[in-house]
């Protein structure tokens, strides 16, 4: 049977974080890291998430691995696709999220839904809120790729896309209008709708009002109230972990990371990619490997490059434009040897470094289990000695997660 529901995620974080919305709304999920070749066959379930690492690429390239993985997902029968995205809209005036939903969506009109109320991700008069402060008021505004200062969506999106952008308000989802409210806009040659949504309730709504729409766009919100309204609930399988140590890799420079991080370091031996110390992308690789080789074992063992905006711009400097980038190409380096050494459990934090590390650890299909935090869910590799992910977005968690995950927490 051919998955009900087919997600391209535009990171890692974002795929794992959707995947778990699925599972919990009763749909067996798999998800896939990378463009899957041609005649790949999906193991039997409802939905399939291709997780790629298309955040930040530049527009062209985004658009062509997410068509891509578009055509495979066709090709193995699925006929409604979900874009994921982040829930913060994280993006540019360039992209990538307009580019690719024009791609994609190939002309119709669809939603544009980044709301995530459980995740305290909400959207009013086409504005998102954080935790109840505007987009552009929130951390977000730092972020070092895609700084959001911007919180009106409709403005955003339409600095992206040629096409026209409309607005589905609050009043009109709540008042059961949303599909006559669609066919109007869709008269007048919208495109793209911005979808408010304050409570998960909305987001039901949103669901059932548009199952006839091919192609949808948004946050894990949405797919989990989509799946919810399409799927046959079933319970969900037991997840067992597998035993043996541990270790954390922290990339993110997220507030929440850093809190995380923080409660980590005061429990666990821990290492710090430090290019102000180390700007020599050699040296700090060998320095850390052979910090790891030392210090490996039973314990949980903490290896990260997450930093405040002080520190970014002290390693910028000294290192230059691709600090980034070596950064993230050093934690996959250090997953790599962590699993040769024996971990059994890899704890990840950071969109950007999950996409190393699953890469580095040539990791491209897992089963998703259950979750340490909501969001937050362990995937599973196959085989006689499986290796089990956690995959955090950087804002997602509780203080404690990097903590309790590492002990092998199943919430």
């Amino acid at each position: 049977m051919s998955p009900v529901l087919g997600v391209i995620a535009d990171d890692h974080t974002g795929g794992s974080d959707v995947a778990a919305a699925l599972r919990r709304a009763g749909m067996r999920t798999v998800l896939r890291f990378g463009i899957p070749a041609p005649g790949t066959v999906p193991p039997d379930c409802d939905a399939v998430v291709v997780a790629l690492k298309t955040r930040s690429l530049p527009a062209a390239e985004a658009v062509d691995q997410s068509s891509r993985a578009w055509d495979w997902l066709a090709e193995v029968g699925v006929r409604r696709l979900y874009v994921k995205y982040c829930s913060t809209f994280d993006s540019t005036d360039e992209g990538n999220i307009g580019p690719v939903t024009d791609a994609l969506a190939d002309g119709a009109l669809t939603l544009i839904c980044p709301a995530s109320p459980e995740h305290g991700r909400t959207t009013y008069l086409g504005h998102l809120f954080v935790d109840g402060a505007l987009l552009s008021e929130s951390p977000m505004r730092h972020h070092p790729l895609t700084p959001m200062t911007d919180s009106n969506l409709v403005r955003v999106l339409a600095r992206q896309t040629p096409h026209p952008v409309g607005l589905l308000p609050l009043d009109v989802v709540r008042a059961g209008a949303i599909r006559a409210h669609l066919d109007s806009l869709a008269a007048r040659g919208i495109r793209h709708v911005v979808v408010d949504a304050t409570e998960d309730g909305d987001l039901i709504q949103v669901a059932r009002a548009t199952d006839h729409l091919p192609v949808v766009t948004g946050g894990a919100g949405l797919a989990g109230a989509i799946a919810r309204t399409t799927s046959i609930p079933r319970p969900a399988e037991a997840t067992t972990l597998p035993s043996g140590p541990a270790v954390i890799l922290a990339g993110s420079c997220s507030a929440a990371t850093l809190g995380q991080l923080g409660h980590a370091l005061a429990r666990f031996p821990a290492h710090r990619l430090d290019p102000v110390a180390t700007p020599d992308p050699a040296d700090l690789a060998g320095t850390a490997l052979a910090w790891l080789d030392e210090n490996f074992g039973d314990v949980p063992v903490v290896l990260y490059s997450s930093a405040n905006v002080e520190e970014r711009d002290a390693a910028r400097a000294a290192m230059g434009p691709d600090t980034s980038g070596v950064l993230e190409r050093t934690l996959g380096l250090l997953a790599e040897r962590a699993v040769k050494l024996g971990a059994r459990r890899v704890v990840v934090a950071g969109g950007e470094t999950s996409g190393a590390v699953t890469a580095a650890l040539g990791v491209d299909q897992v089963l998703v289990g259950g979750e340490a935090d909501r969001g937050v869910p362990w995937c599973l590799t196959s085989g006689d000695d499986p290796v089990a992910l956690l995959l955090k977005s950087g804002n997602f968690g509780r203080p404690d997660l990097l903590v309790r995950a590492a002990q092998g927490d199943l919430r």
